[in-house]
């Protein structure tokens, strides 16, 4: 019997999504999520799509560990256990492989040691990515499991793009560098773009715009990475739902100095109470829209200051790049909010970018065009399946008969 099936396990620090997908076809067996993990109001929602069945439990569920037998309990109901031959590896996402890992990779005690040894750089990240790991490895020591990083995609920049312009042996010494996140999304979705214009990936070059809570830009040139917004960690780059994304450095002395804040008001400050949060106390961009049309002029400046980062972002990746083929918006608010889409690209007519409202305006589940006819540069909404991507990812890696 050949092995075609991969589980894809995405570990947070209170909970854990997962996907099991065939890889003959490409197509979904279940999905669920568990939350609030280690509380006692744990919430398990298993989807069989093959049986167009969910389930939900809610109780206690301690520890990573038990809510993963808990979905192995879940799939084994509907015949898809932990314990199927057919069963090629499990996947993990893991946020942060720093430069040591620049390709999906089957764990084992180094790995792990590696993993391990970046959590000063993602602290909120990759301990919850560790226990996934661990935790699937404990109940399937047999299987391969496969860690594919958000980093790995952005390894192919430049040392022009990826040094800060600090003393190097500093930046050397502590690792400081620009490394670039949601690289499943990116390479998922440069490659989608390539195929909706019927080209090889190698021959399109892309500016991506992955705009959700989170979100990042980037310029691939022929299927490579070559610069992206977000840096040493996710809070460089695009203004976005709580993070405040570009800042002067100054401004973190100046609050310490001046305003007395501690280093750990600041991160929070940056991270959870900045971006369209901070600027006019709501992060749904539904929500925003819905206050700019009452008038709220708050709403109406976040509104603006976000989108002329994304403008300022569409430019340099232009530049970046000399030649743009495609631009892609995914992602929540990329795939949904057209009118996000139509004010971004508003006035760069010139440079060949712009949208047809009527197709604009058009929701669809697939990938599809938004630009006029004939236009110079294809503007196209492409949503991501970074579950799709680590899975094929982890099943080009060890995919074999079983």
């Amino acid at each position: 019997m050949t092995a075609t099936r991969v589980l894809v396990l995405n570990s947070g620090s209170s909970s854990l999504k997962y996907q099991l997908l065939d890889m003959r076809d490409a197509t979904r067996l279940a999905v669920g999520l568990v939350e609030r993990i280690g509380e006692r109001t744990s919430r398990l929602q298993h989807t069989c799509l093959t049986a167009e069945g969910t389930r939900e439990h809610n109780g206690p569920l301690a520890d990573h560990d038990a809510a993963l037998k808990a979905v192995a309990e879940e799939l084994a109901k509907d015949g898809l256990g932990l314990d199927s031959p057919e069963l090629a590896a499990i996947g993990h996402r893991v946020v942060h492989g720093g430069m040591f890992f620049t390709e999906p990779t089957v764990v084992d005690s180094a790995v792990l040691t590696e993993i391990e040894r970046l959590i000063p750089v993602a602290p909120l990240h990759n301990p919850a990515n560790l226990t996934g790991i661990r935790t699937a490895m404990a109940l399937r020591p047999d299987l391969p499991q496969v860690a594919v990083f958000d980093t790995a995609f952005h390894t192919t920049m430049p040392e022009s793009a990826a040094r800060y312009a600090i003393d190097a042996r500093t930046a050397d010494r502590y690792r400081v560098r620009r490394y670039g996140f949601h690289g499943t999304s990116h390479a998922y979705v440069s490659r989608a773009t390539a195929e909706l214009l019927g080209r090889a990936p190698e021959d399109v070059n892309v500016i991506v715009l992955h705009l959700g809570n989170g979100a990042s830009a980037s310029a691939v040139r022929g299927g490579r990475c070559v610069d992206t917004s977000m840096g040493f960690t996710p809070l460089e780059g695009l203004v976005m739902g709580t993070r405040s994304g570009d800042l002067d450095p100054a401004v973190i002395f100046h609050l310490q100095r001046v305003g007395g804040m501690s280093m750990d008001e600041v991160d929070t400050l940056l991270n959870k109470k900045s971006g369209l949060f901070g600027l006019c106390g709501e992060n749904d961009m539904r929500e925003i829209r819905h206050r700019m049309e009452e008038g709220d002029d708050g709403a109406r400046l976040a509104f603006e200051i976000y989108i002329h980062r994304l403008k300022k972002y569409v430019g340099a990746y232009y530049a970046v790049l000399g030649t743009v083929d495609a631009l892609a918006f995914t992602a929540g608010v990329g795939e949904n909010a057209a009118f996000v889409r139509e004010a971004a690209l508003d006035g760069l007519e010139g440079l060949g970018l712009a949208v047809d409202r009527e197709r604009n305006a058009v929701r669809g589940d697939g990938a599809r065009l938004i630009s006029p006819e004939g236009a110079r540069i294809a503007v196209a909404v492409v949503p991501t399946d970074e579950e799709m991507e680590i899975a094929a990812q982890t099943y080009a890696l060890v995919g074999k008969d079983g």
